[in-house]
């Protein structure tokens, strides 16, 4: 929307206002101004009026992307002032006197109709449901991190820094992975500030967690120098502490830039130390200043995603390569359903898909949950075709014995219908309000209840081939569930 926004202002604001009558001056149907016609229109360009539309017009340019890109919510101090601004320049607008010249009244029209645009957009954004949603999962996790981190060494007490925790987080970054933003930039770029600042208080609680497991600090009888060292170490636990309240905006008095001078300061205390002739505590202090700068490479999110090209990322290289890989896993997708229709068995092309999994695998994710998430999606496209290969092919070899027990048929039965409907699967390209969806999962799960119907009557074996079935079958439902879920990047 924004883009088009822009392509508006332009047309609008690019030329000066000729009164609703743009001259052609190339094509076919081009006629000579009468000097007559000439004069009046210089005269409604000179106009007190129009001259009053182009200041206005000065600042819906200066504006225009300041609102298209805003990415906070109604209370926000930048949402207040931006809808000050705009509602005055209305008000400007309103106010021209156009003495009722049908030209001037079409140009103001036009203006008032952009400004209004402006606000509308701004209120659209600020109020959407999807910044509603990145909102509440901030909070969540500005609730959880309080609680079990900042609050804790707030009162002097020991912050619960546990794999549970980390768990916890990761569930967020998931939810917020999730939300759509329909392609709008003030939604990506709230959704990647949210996920961004999430990530680094992830990586810094998950520092802490390795740390923990040192035997550090070192005892102060070893050498003089130690007893220095574990003090910076208190240090760092307390700044920490100040780091992830900051990430989370729990924080009302420090800022980025303080706590980078203090991490700085304590880098420079260690440098000045003297552990010459000692291993250990070499060791030690590296291991200390290793800790300060995993610190310090958090603390530059001030201006993070302020360029587009940091949070669109459609741009974004490891994407792009993502997104080559799909597209050749669809165009191998296509050839073994084509291939399946026709009854051949003989196409299998595993040696290429293993490939692409290979390719996933080694693309750069940076962290980012968004990147990782693209990535696994196209690391389960891959996997359903190699498994629904691999139970085409032992369809296609199974030659069942005369003691073959009853139970163990049925479940081969029922393979034999999930494998067909896994090439439904496979080919659905429609979303979970049609009709052929609804039918697909319903016969998903009466495949699931006819596995459930299956007794074993104590044959291992058939136990065995009836758990790895439900669990294919489920595998299937989720393939077709991530298919139409609308994730977006």
């Amino acid at each position: 929307m924004c883009a088009n926004m822009f392509g508006v202002l332009k047309s609008l604001f690019g030329k000066p206002f000729d009164g609703g009558k743009r001259m052609d001056h190339g094509g076919p149907q081009h006629q000579q101004q009468h000097p007559m016609e000439q004069q009046q229109q210089s005269y409604h360009q000179q106009h007190p009026a129009m001259m009053r539309l182009y200041e206005v017009q000065k600042e819906v340019q200066c504006l225009g992307p300041q609102v298209c890109t805003f990415s906070g919510l109604q209370n926000d101090r930048d949402y207040k002032r931006l809808e000050r601004e705009l509602t005055r320049l209305l008000l400007d607008v309103d106010q021209v006197d156009t003495e009722g010249k049908p030209e001037l009244q079409g140009a103001r029209k036009r203006a008032a109709q952009e400004v209004e645009g402006l606000l509308r957009y701004l209120e659209e954004n600020g109020t959407h449901p999807s910044r509603v949603a990145i909102e509440d999962l901030s909070n969540e996790a500005r609730q959880l991190v309080d609680d079990r981190v900042v609050a804790p060494q707030r009162s002097g007490g020991v912050a619960e820094i546990n794999d549970e925790l980390v768990d916890a987080l990761q569930e967020i970054i998931l939810r917020l992975t999730q939300v759509k933003t329909e392609g709008r930039v003030p939604l990506r770029k709230a959704r990647y500030r949210a996920l961004t600042r999430l990530c680094a208080v992830q990586d810094v609680v998950e520092g802490r967690t390795q740390q923990q497991t040192l035997s550090l600090p070192l005892s102060g009888e070893t050498h003089e120098a130690v007893n220095r060292i574990n003090l910076v170490m208190v240090k760092v636990s307390v700044a920490r502490s100040q780091l992830v309240a900051l990430l989370m905006g729990l924080s009302g008095r420090d800022s980025c830039a303080h706590l980078s001078r203090i991490l700085t300061e304590m880098q420079v205390d260690l440098d000045a130390l003297d552990v010459s002739g000692n291993a250990a505590i070499r060791n030690y202090r590296k291991q200390v200043v290793e800790e300060i700068n995993g610190l310090l490479k958090h603390l530059d999110l001030e201006g993070e995603g302020d360029e587009t090209r940091r949070y669109d990322l459609g741009q974004n290289n490891s994407i792009r390569e993502i997104e080559a890989v799909r597209a050749h896993i669809s165009h191998l997708r296509e050839g073994v359903l084509r291939h399946c229709v026709m009854g051949d068995v003989s196409f299998r092309p595993k040696a290429e898909l293993q490939s692409l999994l290979t390719h996933l695998d080694q693309v750069d994710t940076a962290k980012n949950p968004c990147i990782r998430e693209a990535r696994r999606r196209a690391v389960v496209e891959v996997q359903a075709i190699i498994t629904f290969l691999d139970l085409r092919e032992a369809l296609s070899r199974r030659q069942p014995g005369p003691s073959e027990h009853p139970a163990h048929r049925s479940v081969w039965l029922v393979l034999g219908s999930l494998s067909d409907l896994q090439a439904q699967a496979l080919g659905f390209d429609g979303k979970r309000v049609d009709k052929s969806y609804i039918l697909l999962e319903e016969l998903l799960t009466k495949q699931l209840l006819a596995l459930d119907a299956v007794d074993p009557q104590g044959d291992e074996t058939t136990k065995m081939a009836r758990k790895q079935a439900v669990k294919f079958a489920q595998n299937i439902l989720n393939y077709l569930d991530m298919k139409t879920d609308e994730w977006e990047y």
